[in-house]
């Protein structure tokens, strides 16, 4: 009886390990199907993704695409293409040309310290304003803020003059400027967030939807254009009915300067 009991637990044994082995086995199968098919996903997805940045690569770019869009010019401008931008009083006899680059240091310096008295001179008649913008640090930088800042000037002057002059004034602002080397500008929802400075800008829609959209990037680029035909060099330049003048950092210095060349 011993003898057959204990057959019987070895045949018993023997059994469970055949059938353990068979689980395992099948486990083990299952590992190195999920395994393959994995790797293969990987592949796919690796090979999609490179195909992807192929693509990315090979996409026109957004300024590409707007040199070959048709061109928007917002309202408030003159002239054929819309870059002509002339703000004040229709029967002030001298206009103040100012040429501009929204990345521009100096600029924001120069804005800063006279901007709020070129605001005043227009509204009062002493002068109209011709706004030239630029996008030349753009061009030395690798980057897009000029260009984007511009469009988006664009944008606040479809609204109005008003809203176009405190819209400049917010961009050059210093809690807004950046480093001429931070592409800041480049980014839209930056360009709208320093917006919501501007009464006439918070919640606009319209506004909200040009910059967004790249609405005014053509009229930008052909404002840049009519810049680099002007034969200014540097920002920012001032020119009493085309005549050059100086560029002075405070109030009272440009006030002096504006008076010596309206007299002249």
């Amino acid at each position: 009886m011993s003898n057959r009991n204990s057959k019987a637990n070895k045949d018993a044994a023997r059994e469970r390990i055949r059938a353990e082995r068979e689980r395992q086995a099948k486990k083990d199968k299952a590992r190195r199907q999920v395994i393959v098919a994995g790797s293969v996903v990987a592949v796919l997805a690796l090979a999609g993704g490179i195909g992807f940045a192929v693509m990315q690569a090979n996409k026109p770019g957004v300024w590409e695409d707007a040199e070959n869009a048709p061109l928007t010019a917002p309202k408030n401008t003159e002239g054929a293409d819309g870059t002509s931008v002339v703000i004040g009083k229709k029967d002030a006899k001298k206009t103040l040309e100012l040429y501009e680059d929204s990345r521009c240091p100096v600029c924001a310096t120069f804005e800063q310290a006279v901007g709020e008295q070129v605001k005043k001179d227009v509204a009062a008649g002493k002068y109209k304003l011709k706004y030239i913008g630029a996008t030349f640090i753009d061009n030395s930088d690798n980057g897009s803020g000029s260009k984007e800042a511009l469009a988006a000037l664009g944008a606040a002057l479809n609204v109005s003059p008003e809203a176009f002059l405190e819209y400049k004034a917010a961009l050059y602002a210093p809690a807004n400027h950046p480093e001429e080397s931070q592409d800041k500008f480049a980014k839209s929802d930056y360009l709208l967030k320093i917006a919501d400075g501007v009464p006439a800008l918070k919640n606009n829609e319209g506004f909200k939807k040009a910059v967004n959209d790249g609405t005014y990037r053509k009229w930008a680029l052909e404002m840049s254009k009519a810049f680099d035909k002007s034969g200014v060099t540097g920002t920012p330049t001032l020119k009493m009915d085309g005549k050059k003048i100086e560029t002075p950092q405070t109030p009272e210095a440009f006030t002096a300067a504006i008076d010596k060349a309206l007299k002249g």
